[in-house]
């Protein structure tokens, strides 16, 4: 749907593996120095290893690390053409980037398709994508610059710089630092508040969100275990303008952009015709890809983006992952050693799919502040993808022998991504394993759930409009107190739900069997949403996902609204 719903390269649902949490790695300390970075790490991965060694049931079948040498020849590159070629034709991509990088340096770059579907615009290296929750990362390293500078500290309480931030829990407020908005280990229920940030525009400010925090109930306990969020990531955005004295997209320019040379990459408010070149998402729809929230001439800045508002293309990633794998003594001197290691260190334990652990023969998976990391085949991975509608992107790190791939697309391309990430990664990890887009994606095939009575889902095209007379009292202003205003009112002799705030969120009130939901005019808002009046003085509504399995960004089921008078 709308949000940053991620998944790991190997996983093919929305918001990750679905395991729980057994254990937290050590925290970080608060002042690093590259001693202390170093212990740091040993530290956490200790906590990882009798994890690797109760895991370690799944034989090893790839090549040891040792014997794996990078290729770069020509028969490497017609590999990846394969994968890349296959990849685009096999889920009908409107278009597609790939680099990969070997040794620290970039080997083979490849771009197929069109910016807008059937505009001849072709995609290019320097085409700019929204690389969705990839810009998490980059937040991170504003951050650590931040700390390099003696800006702020990972261990400062969030209210030294942001004193109205209040989350639902006094406590959980006085005790959340720095370091806390970076993990998804906060409480916050999986996505929870992401219908603030998604679907775009809407009317949101950063305040807006950080003085909603306070009314969303925990989902657990605090740093309990692993639960993805976007919001505390735009609060760290703001923190980062307290710290920085300046505003977020500013520092952004200034601290990560122009020192590590990302001309192309954009943030906040921009001129679409004078920058150029730009990719517009698309969904695949009636048998063709079709643009879906088309930008306007004017891109403007956005709640959303530290947690996932960033554009770069192709060549930018390629030299923001470079830096990370091969950086040169001035990228050492933009970012020190001792907050690469902190940012790339596990923090937080991932529950680990059993796909994860077939495909990969993984035994760990861990957050760190903007990366996520796990073991695959013997060897470290670090890594990120991001997901917006009609947008997906993947950054993988093989830092231990500077290897690494880029994967941007501006369609509906999440099975695309895991596939083709899966057949890059194992091009690396297992260079055995021949079976590629081709292999994997028959693998996913395999493993989808089985059409059948449990399974189904009731079809919303098969619902009736609701005529006005038919919910009565009901009609009116409702308020949740996060999300803000809604109307159910009557217009053209039907009803009509309409968020305030959120122009997307804007549908007919239908009938379905016994129940009430909202069809989104908007096709690509999915999925529609259950109604459920209750009662009472004074009368309450609250809604849920029609599919209940859908995108974790539609967090319907977090939301109470209390009917507050009749309509106008």
């Amino acid at each position: 749907m709308q949000g940053l719903s991620d998944t790991h390269h190997a996983g093919t649902g929305h918001g990750g593996d679905s395991a729980r949490s057994v254990a937290t790695l050590p925290r970080a300390p608060a002042r690093h120095t590259a001693a202390t970075a170093r212990r740091f790490a040993r530290r956490a991965l200790a906590a990882a290893l009798p994890l690797l060694a109760a895991c370690a049931t799944t034989p090893h079948t790839g090549a040891p690390a040792s014997t794996i040498a990078t290729a770069t020849t020509a028969t490497a590159r017609q590999t990846y053409d394969r994968y890349v070629e296959d990849a685009y034709t096999r889920y009908h991509l409107p278009g597609l980037a790939v680099g990969v990088i070997e040794d620290g340096q970039v080997v083979y770059t490849r771009t197929l398709g069109e910016r807008v579907a059937g505009s001849g615009e072709k995609i290019d290296a320097d085409t700019l994508f929204k690389i969705a929750s990839n810009s998490k990362a980059m937040t991170t390293a504003l951050l650590g610059r931040l700390v390099d500078q003696g800006k702020l500290r990972w261990d400062d309480p969030v209210t030294r710089y942001l004193p109205g931030f209040q989350m639902h829990d006094a406590w959980v407020t006085r005790e959340m630092r720095v370091s806390d908005l970076l993990t998804h280990s906060s409480g916050l229920p999986e996505g929870g508040g992401d219908l603030m940030l998604w679907p775009e525009p809407n009317a949101f400010t950063r305040a807006d969100i950080i003085h909603a925090l306070r009314y969303i109930k925990p989902g657990y306990s605090f740093r309990s275990k692993y639960q993805y969020d976007n919001l505390l990531y735009v609060v760290a955005g703001e923190l980062a303008a307290a710290a920085g004295g300046a505003p977020y997209e500013t520092l952004m320019r200034r601290e990560v952009f122009a020192p590590l040379g990302l001309s192309r990459c954009q943030v906040g408010r921009w001129d679409r015709a004078a920058v150029g070149n730009v990719a517009e998402p698309h969904g695949y729809l009636d048998g063709r890809n079709r643009v879906i929230r088309a930008d306007d001439a004017e891109v403007p800045a956005t709640a959303s983006d530290p947690a996932g508002g960033i554009r770069c293309g192709l060549n930018d990633m390629l030299a923001w992952a470079r830096n990370w794998l091969a950086p040169t003594p001035a990228q050492l001197a933009w970012l020190s050693p001792a907050q690469r290691t902190v940012l790339q260190a596990p923090h937080m334990l991932i529950p680990l799919s059993a796909q994860r652990r077939e495909w990969d023969h993984s035994h760990v998976m861990a957050y760190g502040y903007g990366w996520r990391m796990a073991d695959v085949d013997g060897q470290w991975t670090v890594w990120h993808t991001g997901t917006l509608a009609g947008m997906y992107s993947e950054l993988m790190l093989l830092p231990d022998r500077r290897n690494g791939f880029v994967i941007l697309i501006n369609g509906n391309g999440g099975e695309a991504r895991t596939i083709l990430a899966e057949a890059l990664l194992k091009h690396f990890t297992a260079p055995a394993d021949t079976r590629g887009v081709a292999g994997y994606a028959a693998l996913a095939a395999a493993a989808r759930p089985k059409p059948g009575p449990a399974s189904h889902l009731p079809d919303s095209a098969t619902a009736l409009a609701v005529a006005p007379h038919a919910l009565g009292a009901r009609l009116g202003r409702y308020r949740d107190p996060w999300l803000g205003a809604v109307t159910l009112c009557a217009q053209n002799g039907a009803v009509r739900f309409q968020a305030q705030k959120s122009p997307r969120l804007a549908g007919a009130v239908m009938q379905l069997g016994g129940r009430y939901l909202v069809r989104w005019d908007d096709r690509s808002v999915d999925p529609d949403a259950w109604l459920d009046f209750h009662d009472g003085v004074p009368a309450r509504l609250t809604m849920a996902k029609l599919d209940p399995h859908g995108d974790f960004s539609s967090d319907y089921e977090d939301l109470d609204f209390t009917r507050e008078g009749g309509c106008d």
